[in-house]
């Protein structure tokens, strides 16, 4: 199941790059308490840089990486990087989602829109990139990570990200990290936390990876340092490069694209939302598919019609998938009454709200499962923006469906729930959660999914199999697995449909019978789309 539909994050937007020009400890509020007195004290004691006691400090010359005694440094934690550290204390303590936890953290340090940008970036960046920076950890400190207190991690990996990835001195890096740890951890870490980020200060992020690295031939264990990817995701990216037609040499162009951080994208639901409000506010219009765009702009919870619903932050490419059914051809055409739909696992809602404003504009209506009940609310807060007579939903397994309503649906979204390799830059913490054997352990309830989607959807109907990940253990070996057991099922020209539903000559998916979207080439989540129509 897509993890775009929640991975947005608050307040991204032009601060979102890979540092901010300029930022240096903070540009105002409680960040900008940097020291900077320190250094006009030293102006005005004059050459001889004596401190109040009559000693002589510094008598090699500039510093290099805080501008203030000890004694002077910041004691405080800058709020963007507090926002940050929460994030992560609540992914690597608490098993969250950084995209959710994320807005929450903005909100409750009243970040501004530089501050909410830099929060997002050291944030997600941290978490992209844990494992390289845990490598080069390891390296400096003198006992094992694991040894280490959760919360002294994570203030690391912080402070590595700064000065590694991110345009902020190395000075600052180090002060406010040491500040932020002397606030909300202790004095003896934070002496800690100085001395450890001094050796990662040492030299930059090329020549860390090349110690890393040094001697290793292996191209798969050479790409997982240079990119922040676990070996096992680097093989089967690879493998599914290959899988879906393309060439193996266009992995570091994958791994590159997974790192960047992905803009906003919005949807308005066709026949009830605009995008007017968001192109106001600096978005501009989506390049593949209509009544899409690309937002830039902060905090996208600060738009009236995202609030309403009438607009939905959706990655592009569950936009077109959803799309695709909504124009697949069913046969015959018409139905007394109106097209019967299904989304069979619809949490938290976003192509369920895309299908049933497109179900609407048909004359259509549209069943959204979701078995969990927390998940199944989530559903119909996303569909409260549709009238009402157009949907309705069931909390339930979605594998019981075929018995409840056998042969009944004219087109229904198996939105398979699955490893989410595709949507990396998303969920920037999931590929260090992520184990192979998760491949195999969701591989029966995929297959079972979609036994019961074609179970239950009429014969000439269309059912739609999605996956946002590209794994051909997740993608082409379900829909094969399943066609091989039955007589009375053709695949679709996949390709063809999400060409059909595209701006023209944007997307040119390829014709095929299954179709797969790339980061790298599309600028989308590597979504997977088959659609299987039953035989009448």
């Amino acid at each position: 199941m897509s993890a775009a539909e929640n991975g947005s994050g608050a307040g991204r937007g032009p601060g979102n790059r890979p540092g901010r020009p300029g930022r240096n400890g903070g540009s105002g509020g409680a960040g900008s308490r940097r020291g900077d007195g320190g250094a006009a004290r030293t102006e005005r004691q004059g050459a001889s840089r004596r401190n109040e006691k009559g000693r002589e400090r510094n008598r090699s010359g500039e510093r290099h990486f805080s501008e203030n005694a000890p004694s002077r440094r910041s004691r405080s934690a800058d709020p963007a990087r507090l926002a940050a550290f929460e994030v992560l204390r609540a992914v690597s303590g608490e098993d969250a989602y950084a995209n959710l936890v994320l807005p929450k953290a903005i909100r409750k340090h009243r970040l501004d829109r530089r501050d909410a940008g830099f929060a997002t970036e050291l944030a997600y960046g941290a978490l992209r990139a844990q494992g390289t920076y845990d490598a080069i950890l390891a390296r400096c400190v003198d006992r094992p990570l694991e040894k280490l207190d959760p919360a002294i991690l994570d203030a690391l990996r912080l402070g590595a990200h700064q000065l590694l990835a991110m345009r902020v001195p190395a000075h600052a890096a180090l002060d406010q990290t040491v500040g932020l740890a002397r606030a909300v951890i202790g004095a003896g870490p934070a002496a800690l936390i100085n001395a450890v980020l001094r050796k990662v200060s040492a030299r930059d992020l090329a020549a860390w990876t090349d110690e890393l690295t040094r001697g290793e031939t292996d191209a798969v264990a050479r790409a997982a340092v240079e990119h922040a990817h676990p070996e096992w995701i680097v093989r089967a990216l690879r493998q599914s490069l290959v899988a879906h037609g393309r060439g193996v040499e266009e992995i570091d162009d994958l791994l590159r694209a997974d790192n960047a951080a992905p803009v906003v994208n919005l949807v308005a639901l066709p026949g009830l939302g605009s995008l007017d409000e968001a192109r106001a506010a600096g978005a501009a219009d989506g390049e593949l598919v209509a009544d899409s765009a690309l937002y830039a702009a902060g905090d996208v919870g600060r738009l009236e019609s995202v609030r309403s619903g009438t607009t939905r932050v959706q990655d592009v490419g569950s936009q077109l998938v959803a799309r695709a059914l909504g124009a697949a051809e069913v046969l015959p055409a018409g139905r007394d009454g109106g097209e019967k739909w299904l989304d069979m696992c619809a949490g938290p809602g976003g192509k369920a709200a895309l299908l049933a404003a497109l179900a609407r504009q048909q004359d259509a209506t549209l069943l959204a499962n979701e078995p969990a009940e927390h998940r199944a609310r989530l559903v119909r807060q996303a569909l409260e923006a549709v009238p009402g007579g157009t949907w309705r939903v069931r909390t339930g397994d979605g594998r019981t469906l075929a018995a409840e309503h056998p042969d009944e649906f004219d087109r229904i979204l198996v939105d398979a729930p699955c490893t989410g390799l595709g949507a990396l830059r998303r969920r920037p913490e999931s590929r260090w959660r992520r184990r192979p054997s998760d491949v195999g352990d969701l591989g029966a309830l995929q297959r079972e999914l979609l036994t019961g989607a074609v179970d239950a959807v009429r014969p000439g109907g269309v059912v739609a199999y999605v996956t946002c990940s590209p794994h051909p253990a997740e993608t082409t070996a379900v829909v094969n697995d399943v066609l091989r057991r039955r007589n009375d099922l053709e695949l679709l020209d996949a390709g063809a449909a999400l060409d059909a539903v595209s701006l023209p000559g944007a997307l040119e998916a390829g014709h095929g019978k299954t179709a797969q979207l790339w980061p790298h080439i599309h600028q989308t989540d590597a979504m997977f789309l088959a659609l299987i129509r039953r035989k009448i």
